[in-house]
């Protein structure tokens, strides 16, 4: 089976803007209008803290290229957040893309290992596309409740189950996973097993959100995979015809109940 994963041309991708600002900025935004997963994600941060005053102490649980921290950093009552990662490479990128903000103690970034850290007294901790890739997650689901005051929120985004789903033939899109992904079911009794208390659990990436998945990233990865420099000529083509709709059925997959879906997205509580 020959593996096409994504976060490696992202990766790429990175290189070419590690020290431009300007130009890392439009890869956020790129990534947060691309990726179904960080419509979920934003969605449901604005929903459990819209209004919150009080600064809050944040968690980011493996912060990957920083995109969810300029997110908390802008639309967020934060009063610090702690971002880990164990590629001290994103780490050293996020530094220097924040720097202003660490300068004002904002934000701070660190390598760990999320299998043996702790930290305590946070009132959110947010663990995007991370859990898939570890295959002791209920002992990492655990340091996060420790983690967390009496009330805090956890909020995870994995693939699913379903995500396995995604196979042609040789080709497959997770790379380097401990897991296809959590079925509902799975992910509460997860949650459970950690000490947290399940509060919401919903699928994502619908059959809107995969289709529009299908659109924008799939078949461009395994065009640039088969062509290389000639499919960056064919891609602008691409997406003029293909990005409105996409944007489309994105939005809609984030209004409909999805009985099933791609993606998972899970909340849980600390007791």
């Amino acid at each position: 089976m020959s593996q096409i994963a994504y976060d490696p041309v992202k990766d790429k991708l990175a290189v070419y803007v590690r020290k431009n600002r300007f130009l890392r900025t439009l890869f956020y935004i790129t990534l947060d209008l691309f990726f179904l997963r960080s419509w979920y994600v934003r969605r449901k941060v604005r929903q459990l803290f819209s209004g919150e005053k009080r600064p809050l102490r944040i968690l980011d649980a493996g912060n990957g290229f920083g995109q969810y921290d300029r997110f908390l950093l802008k639309k967020m009552s934060a009063g610090h957040i702690l971002a880990v990662d164990v590629k001290e490479d994103y780490l050293e990128d996020c530094r220097y893309y924040f720097r202003d903000e660490i300068e004002k103690g904002r934000i701070t970034f660190e390598k760990q290992d999320l299998l043996e850290f702790t930290a305590d007294g946070y009132d959110f901790v947010l663990c995007v596309d991370v859990l898939e890739h570890i295959h002791e997650d209920v002992k990492v689901m655990r340091n996060m409740r420790e983690s967390l005051k009496p009330g805090g929120y956890f909020l995870m985004h994995s693939p699913s189950h379903l995500a396995e789903d995604d196979a042609d033939g040789d080709e497959f899109f997770v790379d380097e996973h401990a897991r296809a992904g959590y079925s509902n079911q799975e992910l509460r009794s997860k949650f459970k097993q950690a000490g947290l208390k399940p509060v919401e659990i919903r699928y994502s990436y619908g059959r809107f959100g995969h289709t529009a998945w299908v659109m924008m990233i799939k078949w461009p990865m395994l065009l640039l995979n088969k062509l290389g420099f000639w499919a960056v000529l064919l891609l602008p083509v691409w997406y003029a015809i293909t990005l409105i709709p996409s944007l489309l059925l994105n939005w809609i997959d984030l209004r409909v109940s999805n009985v099933e879906g791609t993606g998972i997205l899970g909340l849980a509580q600390k007791p």
